[in-house]
């Protein structure tokens, strides 16, 4: 057993509908008990240190421990074209998004580009990922490998594509189904692993092919969906041209098995009543993409609004139309597009949402982002004072919120003092 010593934070409830000083659990001198691979038990240092007098013993001073960070939006094989100046979506994808993803054929591409972006993420406080791959079974087949070499909570699933994309991109009803349907069934709880059937979005699948990976997950429902929902207005009014029976966006999933509680929709900036309604009714997770929205001019999404009406939230770095693979500037971003609906996020509320707030948005909160006992040991410890402008305001605080505030605004990889992933030390 190994008990780590330091400041502690962790939550008991929901901070968006709990008080965020009964939500939270911190503890100035807190400690945090492994045991197999697993949080064994969590508290204050002198408690556990007298319960457990034989664990090995680590004291982190007063570095912050905390759940490992969950993204649970990422498209993996976009690590290369990340900060790729301009566009807006529809141009980012033909400009830069397919002539990346093409190089997919090659599997040491993938595995290659798998390594970085899990080595990237992980450096950066990220312990559980929800990826896009592409067409190509090998990027599943990659991305895989790469998570359960390094331990890894992992959610990836093959992106299908029937049309409005290049032609070495795209595959077919029947081939997506084929195709997703093996790799479901090589890695679908193998391990750490889970699979996402995964089509991009209506717009580059027909009829047919959504139709094909409703079948697919009505024979499946133990696994996710993941897709894209009402990121861009131009967007939207390409879905209604494609779709012209359909109500709205949402109804193009709708009608074709695509909603339902372990459904999880990236986006969601533009929604109608009547979307919001059904995805509310059928418990899905949508997820908040903040530095993605911002960078290619998608628009402000509601955070306290949805939330407020029941909607189940998570967050995500959107890498690579999201500009940074810190769930740290994340948070950040998360913040400032709030301001402009005039809502000021609680840190609470933010670290929450980088952690079990996307884990439940993934159906996987009983696993991991979170400190409660039985968790896996995926965590973190953060340095609030990891920079001299950080630290000079970090020494000012009065109390916590205030003391990890700053990191959440001003800090990046240089926080991330360690990273646990299964109880096993990875940085």
């Amino acid at each position: 057993m190994q008990l780590l010593l330091g400041q502690t934070l962790g939550f008991g409830a929901d901070p968006f509908e709990t008080p965020h000083d009964e939500a939270a659990k911190h503890q100035s001198h807190g400690a945090v008990l492994i045991d197999g691979g697993r949080i064994a038990a969590t508290g204050t240092a002198s408690d556990l240190i007298a319960r457990y007098p034989r664990a090995d013993r680590t004291d982190y001073g007063d570095k912050l421990i905390m759940a490992g960070f969950v993204d649970a939006h990422v498209h993996y094989p976009q690590t290369a074209i990340i900060a790729s100046w301009g566009k807006r979506l529809i141009d980012w994808l033909n400009s830069y998004t397919f002539p990346e993803e093409m190089r997919f054929g090659d599997p040491s591409y993938a595995r290659a580009t798998a390594d970085t972006y899990l080595d990237l993420v992980l450096a950066n406080g990220t312990t559980t990922v929800a990826s896009y791959c592409t067409i190509h079974p090998a990027s599943v087949d990659a991305f895989f490998d790469a998570a359960e070499k390094r331990g890894m909570a992992a959610i990836a699933g093959k992106t299908c594509m029937d049309r409005n994309a290049p032609e070495g991109l795209m595959d077919t009803p029947a081939s997506a189904y084929d195709d997703s349907k093996a790799l479901l069934q090589r890695w679908h709880e193998k391990g750490r692993a889970r699979y996402a059937i995964t089509p991009r979005f209506s717009p580059t699948s027909t009829a047919e092919q959504l139709e094909a990976m409703g079948a697919l997950w009505a024979e499946h429902p133990d696994c996710l969906m993941q897709t894209h929902l009402s990121e861009q207005t131009d967007e939207v009014a390409w879905v209604k041209s494609l779709y012209p029976q359909a109500r709205d966006y949402l109804d193009t999933y709708e009608t074709h098995g695509l909603l339902g509680a372990r459904g999880v929709y990236g986006h969601a900036i533009y929604l109608e009543a009547r979307e919001k309604d059904r995805l509310r009714e059928a418990g899905a997770g949508l997820v908040h993409c903040p530095t993605s929205n911002t960078f290619i001019g998608s628009g402000i999404f509601d955070m306290a609004g949805l939330i407020a009406a029941g909607q189940r939230v998570g967050l995500a770095t959107d890498t690579g139309g999201g500009s940074s693979f810190s769930m740290l500037r994340t948070m950040a971003a998360a913040y400032e597009v709030a301001q402009l609906r005039g809502v000021a996020l609680h840190p609470s509320a933010l670290l929450w949402l980088a952690t079990e707030g996307s884990a439940r948005s993934l159906q996987i909160a009983d696993r991991v982002g979170t400190l409660a006992p039985g968790s896996e040991a995926d965590f973190i410890t953060l340095d609030l004072g990891s920079t001299p402008a950080i630290a000079q305001r970090s020494t000012q605080a009065a109390n916590i919120w205030e003391a990890v505030f700053p990191t959440i605004m001003m800090g990046d990889d240089r926080a991330v003092t360690g990273v646990w992933v299964m109880g096993e030390r990875k940085g």
